[in-house]
């Protein structure tokens, strides 16, 4: 495919209204704001984007409107996750006719199949679509972890599947995967999920990550990639060890998109703290200490 993807991706919130509408106004904002702070990629209808909450048409509205603001600025790579393997397919069509650079996927979440009916799940995804495409592995959610040697299996197989998105926390499974799939594809990214985990990623020899508190400062991820992929280990180290104080945003919050979306309310942005049912925004105690740490960070807008 000739693709190869790198650097500091993020899983895009979904900013709604009070009245839990998709807020197009605020979409619009977050995209130009993400790229003008120097993000490599947006990944529409993520985990962090509660793409569990949305219809096809919100991902599908949600995605154009990325592209419109940012299109050929930043990669595009929306997410096709779906219990039905055709339901992946077929919205990855619909991205790829839009325009989109790749697309991300994760294991269904619902039958919990392993083995040979995972490797058929996305055989036939990798196989239908025409484009690039990242396996998301994040067992906490889908209650699957994607072994290592699928991926080595897959990327033999085939051209298009040019990445792994890695939400968990495992050092050994990080450095297996590194090691044995860039074996048989140096050029296949390997992008962590966890903020914390960018700079150990890259130093195992992986390419970037795609993470949550991006959304809101990617000059943090920034700076930790710019130095390190520069030669620079002290400031990468610094830049990391201020990326780690900005992370305990997630030891106070109960999830990802709330996480994100205090800090812009904390930030006076235009993205509104609001999430969909049964995620609730975080109590007034948890917003106040998450303010602190932006103040002690000095990140306000």
């Amino acid at each position: 495919m000739g693709t190869r993807f790198y650097g500091v991706i993020t899983p895009f919130i979904t900013p709604f209204r009070e009245d839990l509408s998709i807020d197009v106004d605020a979409v619009r904002w977050l995209a130009r704001y993400q790229a003008d702070r120097g993000v490599h990629g947006i990944f529409p209808n993520s985990t962090t984007g509660e793409f569990v909450h949305l219809s096809r048409d919100e991902a599908v509205l949600i995605t154009r409107l990325v592209l419109e603001e940012v299109g050929g600025r930043v990669w595009v790579l929306p997410g096709i996750s779906a219990n039905y393997t055709e339901d992946c397919i077929s919205l990855g069509r619909v991205f790829r006719d839009m325009g989109v650079n790749g697309v991300i996927v994760t294991p269904p979440y619902f039958f919990k199949v392993s083995g040979e009916r995972l490797k058929l799940h996305f055989s036939l995804i990798l196989e239908k679509l025409d484009i690039p495409v990242i396996i998301y592995n994040i067992p906490a959610t889908t209650g699957i972890n994607i072994p290592v040697d699928l991926y080595v299996e897959l990327a033999k197989e085939f051209s298009n599947l040019v990445g792994a998105k890695v939400t968990y926390e495992s050092f050994t499974y990080m450095r297996q995967l590194i090691q044995e799939v860039k074996a048989v594809r140096k050029d296949f990214a390997v992008l962590t999920g966890l903020d914390d985990m960018l700079l150990p990623v890259l130093m195992m020899g992986g390419d970037g990550g795609v993470m949550a508190l991006a959304n809101a400062f990617p000059q943090i991820h920034r700076a930790v990639y710019d130095a390190y992929i520069g030669g620079d280990l002290r400031k990468a180290l610094d830049s990391w060890h201020t990326l780690l104080k900005l992370v305990r945003v997630y030891d106070y919050a109960t999830s990802f998109p709330t996480a994100v979306k205090t800090i812009f309310k904390v930030l006076n942005a235009p993205v509104k703290h609001y999430v969909r049912p049964p995620l609730t925004p975080e109590k007034p105690e948890v917003e106040e200490k998450i303010r602190r740490i932006i103040n002690e960070l000095n990140l306000l807008l």
